[in-house]
Order: C-alpha cells, then structure tokens, then sequence
C-alpha cells in the first residue's frame, strides 16, 4: 500500500482496511507502505499472497506485478500485461473497441499544442493516458473557462503532462459496474454535489452520492453489467475491476460509454466495489477474502 503515486492517500486508506479484515479473518498481515526497498521487505516477509491495495503507478502500471511475478509471488487483482493495457486509456481503447465495446472517440496530444488550437470541437475532456482516479482531467467548454485557445497558464492537466488524450465530451450521468471473479455486481450512478466527479469527489465523505441500485431502466443497467463484464475478461483482469461509464440518458443503450476500466479500485469506506458487494449481501472481510482466494489459484512464479 501507499507508494508515490497522486493516489497514495487513498491505497493507504485502501491498505488499512484489507488489513484489517484480513486479521478479523485470522491471517497473519504484514503492512508494507512500498519504498524502493520493497522487493527486500517482501522477500524477508515470505508472504503466502500480497494484497495489492497500490493504485496509480507504480502499483497499477505493470511494474510491481512485473517485480512479483519475477519474485514467484502470487498477488491479488490484474496481472503485468492486464495492468500495463488497462491503465492507458488509448491501449484500452485499442484493447475493446474492435470487440463491439463502445467507448468515446478522440486521440492523444501534445500539451503544446492545445495553446494553438483545440484538438476537438468544445466540449471536450483532456485527461492524462494513464492516470487514475480522475486525477488531472479538465473539461474544455463553449465558455472559454481555460481561455480559447487554452491559456498555458490556467491550471490544468497541461501544467502536468506533456501529453493528453482528448475526447469529446458526454453529456449525462456517470454510472460505475465492479466485476469480482466471473460475475458482474450492481451499476453504481454517482453524483456529485457540484462539478464532477473528480478525485476530491470520489475520496471526500459527502461530496458525492452514491445511488445504488442506479435508478435507471433495466437494458441500461444490464448493458453496465454486460460491458464490464466483458471488458474485464477481454482485459484478462482478476480480483476486482470497476468499469466507469458516461450514460446520456437521452439516447437511451446507445449513449452509453465505457470510459476506462481500473483494475485496481479502491477499498475504502467510500470506495464502490466494497459498497456494491454489502448491497448483495456480502460483508468486507468476505469481499477481501474472496479476492485473496482467486489470487490463491493462480500459479506463482
């Protein structure tokens, strides 16, 4: 848990709660907030399986998967080459779109250039290609809100990155499907108190609602839990993954979007997969120990 990412407060937090089911359950846990010196500490530790509680890179990326396998370590969630697909938003695209699955158009940048011209008619999203948790996306608007063209000194994703992925930009409701194993749980919608759903929103109690069961007609809640589905076994993903759409709910199946699937969601008290498990009856240790047990079947090294 924990690292260097933009996420780390939230996989500390993530981090804290596993371990604190997994010892409610008898497990012996050993807590590791990664350092570079983690491949030493987890070889001292001899663990039966690492729960990986990390998002963002290097957790989420391929690196630490790549390091465990390596290391014949058995590890819960996606492994190296699911990881390294799923948390760039263009390889994903690459990865699904030629399956049938519908995610938004749009293509990477360079940063410089969005000072000359917009790279898509306004409104568009700009978002880092492999970031997570809405970290860093700015939504481009008629009104100028960044200047027209964008100015390079407004506050933006473009201070960080040298490149972006533009996309146009959906209007309508947000709404979110976690896949545990082979079955798709509930559709989540989520809606923010104000703007939208950014990585504040998301990790700060009160400024988002949760609505579960989303309260939207049945084909579109089965179409979620079909598209993540699908998604997460076209990905190869395991454990959990959480599949984020963007729904326009004047075009009925046909304005839904997959937006990016995360293979590693969060665990914490306001995290959506541990939520959408307790709607079906299941406790967090049980959510935990699930996961611990699929990571228990694969083959290490």
């Amino acid at each position: 848990m924990g690292g260097w990412s933009a996420e780390r407060p939230v996989s500390l937090m993530s981090g804290e709660g596993v371990a604190e089911a997994l010892e409610s359950l008898g497990h012996k846990v050993t807590l590791i907030d990664m350092d570079r010196d983690v491949a030493a500490r987890l070889a001292a530790a001899k663990p039966d399986v690492v729960f990986n509680a990390l998002h963002g890179t290097p957790g989420e990326d391929g690196t630490v998967q790549g390091m465990l396998d390596l290391m014949g370590l058995r590890y819960t969630h996606s492994g190296m080459v699911t990881s390294v697909i799923a948390i760039d938003k263009q390889l994903t695209k690459q990865a699904l779109v030629p399956h049938g699955i519908p995610m938004p158009g749009g293509h990477v940048v360079s940063t410089a250039s969005l000072h000359e011209a917009d790279p898509l008619p306004r409104p568009y999203v700009l978002k880092p290609v492999n970031e997570g948790s809405s970290v860093g996306v700015a939504i481009v608007t008629a009104e100028g809100n960044y200047g027209n063209p964008i100015s390079a000194e407004a506050k933006g994703p473009w201070q960080e990155f040298d490149e972006l992925l533009a996309e146009p930009f959906i209007r309508g409701r947000e709404l979110t499907t976690a896949v545990l194993g082979d079955r798709a749980l509930l559709v989540t919608e989520l809606r923010p108190k104000s703007g939208f759903y950014d990585f504040d929103a998301k990790y700060t109690d009160g400024l988002t609602e949760h609505v579960c069961p989303a309260e939207i007609p049945d084909e579109i809640a089965r179409a979620c839990q079909r598209i993540a589905l699908d998604a997460h076994r076209l990905l190869g993903c395991k454990g959990a993954s959480r599949s984020d759409f963007r729904w326009d709910d004047t075009l009925g199946v046909e304005g839904l979007f997959l937006l990016e699937v995360n293979t590693q969601p969060g665990m914490t008290p306001l995290s959506l997969v541990p939520e959408q498990a307790k709607k079906l009856g299941m406790t967090y240790p049980e959510l935990v120990q699930a996961i611990v047990e699929e990571a228990l079947k694969e083959d290490a090294g």
